[in-house]
């Protein structure tokens, strides 16, 4: 299957940026069938049809609302120094069907700036290789405080490595159908932030007993969430 990102519904419309995909790297032809997605659970088949730079397509099926995976994970994760392994992290927790990530700042965060238009494009190319027909919402940068105003502390866990307070493990969170999880930087949430998220209710899991990276720790998070939703 060959997926592009358009535009579904009232019409199908290939993405300006997709279209010179197709022509100028892929130099596909004339008539060759190829799949559309919105990113919104909508998949339309055709063929394709070129009127000079532009490419259309002369759909033959649309199907509507594909089903979404039945758990439904944000994940708010701290950005790390090295831009390459938070990428990589949007990469595969794509792929592995997260729903919703935001992009964390909190004391110990080194990076205060990045590219999230980057990020959002890489999760729609991440979406179409692994044939997502949902793409995941990708939020703005967000300060710890703000970010915890709204979220329900029932649905809400923080991963992090500070034994000095209680951690439950994964396998007693109970079945949640949209739970978030909270990321640490490298070298950890703070001991003040620690504290206002138990305030707060937000429940702390231990991910074993190894210590894993910020990025690790997200990914291990989101193959948990997925192989919980495949197994339902």
């Amino acid at each position: 299957m060959k997926l592009f990102f358009g535009e579904i519904i009232p019409d199908v419309k290939i993405n300006d940026e997709e279209q010179q995909h197709i022509v100028k790297v892929l130099r596909m032809k004339e008539g060759e069938e190829i799949f559309v997605t919105d990113g919104k659970g909508n998949l339309a088949k055709g063929n394709l049809v070129f009127e000079g730079k532009k490419v259309s397509l002369n759909v033959t099926e649309v199907q509507e609302y594909f089903p979404k995976l039945t758990r439904q994970l944000h994940i708010a994760i701290a950005p790390t120094k090295n831009i390459d392994r938070i990428e990589f992290f949007v990469e595969k927790a794509t792929e592995m069907g997260i729903s919703e990530i935001t992009i964390l700042n909190t004391e110990k965060t080194e990076r205060k700036n990045l590219n999230i238009e980057k990020l959002r494009k890489q999760a729609v190319a991440a979406s179409k290789q692994s044939l997502r027909f949902f793409f995941p919402k990708i939020n703005d940068i967000t300060k710890l405080s703000d970010f915890i105003k709204n979220v329900n502390p029932e649905m809400t866990f923080v991963a992090h490595c500070d034994v000095a307070f209680e951690r439950i493990n994964l396998s007693e969170i109970p079945e949640l159908t949209n739970p978030t999880f909270l990321i640490g930087p490298e070298g950890d949430f703070s001991e003040k932030e620690i504290k206002m998220l138990a305030e707060k209710g937000i429940k702390a899991v231990s991910l074993g007993h190894q210590r894993l990276r910020t990025e690790t720790a997200g990914i291990f998070v989101a193959a948990w969430n997925y192989y919980k939703s495949i197994s339902e």
